[in-house]
């Protein structure tokens, strides 16, 4: 048994004024309150969430492999982007998908979690714990109507519900591979901007800057983002609006008409002329909506409706724009695809252009590089990833996270990328597998949640998986030509950070199943300490589990090895709750569990919150305030007295901190599945961080208890 801590969500509780119509002007306060905090999230979303998006038109031109290209060739691919933008930007994520929210948190494993509360279709019992409103909530949901036949058959289906899992796995790990291809492609996109003015400025050198100012960017990772994060926001925005002007001057400049292109029947005559061609330029065009999925994944951070005013007023009108304008500078320039984003810029704003350009890109790439920190945290609390060390650079904002190992590794794969592929088309062809795969599962999750959860019609259904499903399908078996000239990098580091925490979680989960099938409860450790071998030895034993209901198998397998427990026993959980701080009254529950001198221990931490006080107590020093406090407080007169000596005294013999450290035995009789997956999960679990290191124990005061769980 490891120590793990089990996500909460907290019980959002709605504060609420008078009815309107006793105090109206309250009301318009109110509202006007709600409209300006929207407003100010929506205008902060462009230096987070939008960054990989809006910085698009740097590399999709120059990412396509065009050949002798003609006026009707830029009108059909012109067509193709906005269609694009339109159905997956607007209609897709900003109209449905940002209403499959799970407690206010999107991206793929939002909706997989989702399915998860109202349809039993996880591969095992979930290890959440719930709040008691939430599982009335549940339990509501889930008795008040029959589950639908596709929920029936996921229920009934091990196989449909390990693929399920899998691929919301997989869904959060080519956002990973995002955080590897946006900084290499938007930073490589910007400086390759010094060749225009000065052709002696070769390739390489291009390159070797490049991975210069990434370098440096993964080096500044641990000192965080704070002190810069307010630039962001200004720095997008004046990218955002002045890309659309440029856009706008060139549009007419160079082709006025360019918007008769918004009509399909453009990309129609596109791909009866260009044929196969035609169809293997998608793996370029759909470049132009990178970083749409962050809409959805970066739900948690801000709300909705800003997240939809700053895409519909700001983000989509400018790629709309931006995009119409290179297109009609090409029209008139048809060779001058390999440079798309400089060469249509005026000469007069060059420089301005290229140094907002680079800022641009780098703030991008600090925002792909964050989410990518964040998504292994999240990751790692939720158990769906072994643990690594995170650091926590600001005590105000979940997002702001550090990890060395995954900051060393996203560099030198960032560095390799740029340095191993050379030019943005290469890097375009890799990109391309991530960005079109994740949209494709997150049609196909949100799809099971309609009919799933919502229990839309069949045929309002029908309407948005087949057209979806067949535009974004179109995109994934262009792209997937391009797996042998460099898609291969991405698709396959997805898959290998997706077997990886899905072995993990699959291991954790046959470890819970084990524990709570064989957990020890309060009759059977009285029974246990009833023996006459078991004596009850001084000293102060701080016992770690992740049981929430009953104590841990460890407990009895201890006991009958030892025939001893210490004369006072604190069994000590620690419960992670999604919040930044947890008040210091509520943070640590004690409870008495029934013999003498063994006490029950809940440690509640938020994500903000360090495990030891600013006065350097460790955790155990923390849970024996409590404790004493709550004798105290819960006992009266002489027995709280003797019971506080007790206390003092065994604090006096000895302190020792007891964790379990499990190996998993696979027998002969397991499956093929279980014998690879959980064998996989032994090898995670000897080479990944302890947990009990992390909570300020000294090394002499650590005891691990083996013990084998046959599963």
């Amino acid at each position: 048994m490891d120590l793990e801590a089990g996500p909460v969500s907290p019980n959002g509780v709605g504060v609420g004024g008078g009815p309107a119509a006793a105090a109206p002007p309250a009301g318009r306060e109110t509202d006007d309150s709600n409209v300006r905090k929207d407003l100010i999230l929506a205008y902060k979303t462009l230096g987070v969430v939008f960054g990989g998006l809006v910085t698009s038109p740097l590399y999709v031109y120059p990412s396509m492999n065009l050949s002798s290209p003609t006026e009707a060739d830029y009108l059909g691919i012109y067509s193709i982007m906005f269609w694009t933008l339109t159905l997956i930007g607007v209609v897709k994520y900003v109209c449905i998908a940002l209403n499959a929210d799970d407690y206010g948190e999107g991206g793929t494993f939002a909706m997989y979690s989702l399915l998860c509360r109202h349809a039993d279709i996880g591969i095992l019992p979930s290890k959440r714990v719930y709040l008691e409103e939430e599982t009335l909530l549940h339990s509501q949901s889930t008795m008040g109507r029959r589950p639908s036949k596709l929920g029936k058959f996921f229920e009934q289906s091990i196989t449909a519900r390990r693929v399920l899992l899998f691929m919301a796995v997989l869904g959060m790990c080519m956002l990973i591979g995002d955080g590897i291809l946006t900084p290499a492609i938007s930073v490589l996109s910007a400086i390759d901007g010094l060749r225009g003015p000065f052709p002696s400025v070769s390739k390489p050198a291009v390159e070797v800057l490049s991975a210069a100012i990434l370098i440096g960017l993964f080096l500044l990772q641990k000192y965080g983002t704070s002190k810069v994060s307010f630039l962001f926001s200004p720095i997008m925005a004046a990218w955002t609006f002045t890309t659309p002007i440029i856009g706008i001057y060139s549009i007419f400049h160079y082709y006025p008409g360019i918007f008769k292109a918004i009509s399909p029947h453009y990309i129609v005559h596109f791909f009866l002329r260009n044929k196969r061609q035609g169809w293997q330029l998608l793996g370029g065009t759909v470049l132009c909506i990178t970083g749409a999925e962050a809409m959805f994944a970066d739900l948690g951070h801000f709300s909705k409706k800003a997240i939809q005013i700053a895409f519909l007023s700001s983000i989509y009108p400018s790629l709309v724009l931006t995009y119409a304008g290179q297109t009609a500078y090409l029209i008139n320039n048809v060779n001058d695809f390999g440079d798309g984003f400089y060469k249509f810029v005026p000469r007069p704003v060059y420089w301005p252009m290229f140094v907002i350009a680079t800022l641009a890109a780098i703030v991008a790439s600090q925002s792909l590089i964050s989410a990518t920190f964040s998504v292994i945290k999240q990751s790692v609390v939720l158990d769906y990833f072994p643990r690594v060390k995170v650091v926590h650079t600001s005590q105000h904002k979940e997002g702001e996270v550090y990890s060395p190992e995954i900051n060393y590794i996203l560099m030198v794969l960032c560095v390799g990328v740029i340095l191993g592929f050379g030019g943005g088309k290469a890097i375009g062809n890799a990109f391309g597998v991530v960005v079109i795969m994740v949209m494709l599962i997150t049609t196909v999750l949100l799809t099971l949640v309609m009919i799933i959860i919502w229990r839309t019609p069949p045929v309002l259904v029908g309407l948005y998986f087949v057209p979806f499903f067949i535009m974004e399908g179109s995109y994934v078996s262009a792209v997937f030509t391009k797996i042998p000239e460099g898609g291969w990098l991405p698709f396959a580091v997805s898959m290998i950070l997706a077997l990886i925490m899905f072995g993990w979680y699959y291991g954790r989960q046959r470890k819970i199943e084990y524990e709570m099938r064989n957990k020890v409860n309060l009759e059977s450790l009285e029974e246990l300490l009833a023996r006459p071998e078991v004596q009850r030895v001084p000293g102060l034993c701080f016992f770690y589990s992740n049981i929430q209901d009953g104590l841990t198998p460890v407990l009895g397998h201890y006991i009958k090895n030892m025939s001893s427990l210490h004369t006072v026993t604190i069994f000590v959980t620690l419960r992670y709750l999604l919040v930044a701080k947890v008040d210091q009254r509520e943070r640590i529950l004690i409870k008495r569990l029934g013999p003498n001198g063994v006490y029950g221990c809940t440690v509640q931490y938020g994500y903000a919150d360090s495990l030891s006080l600013a006065g350097g107590d460790d955790l155990g020093a923390q849970v024996f305030i409590c404790l004493r406090r709550h004798i105290q407080t819960s006992t009266d007169g002489r027995s709280a007295e003797e019971e506080i000596a007790q206390l003092q005294a065994a604090r006096l013999a000895g302190v020792v901190h007891v964790r379990g450290k499990m190996r998993l035995y696979v027998g002969n009789d397991a499956g093929w599945f279980d014998k690879v997956m959980l064998r996989f999960y032994e090898f995670l679990h000897g080479i990944c961080r302890s947990a009990l290191p992390a909570l300020g124990m000294p090394l002499q005061q650590r005891v691990e208890i083996g013990m084998l769980y046959k599963v």
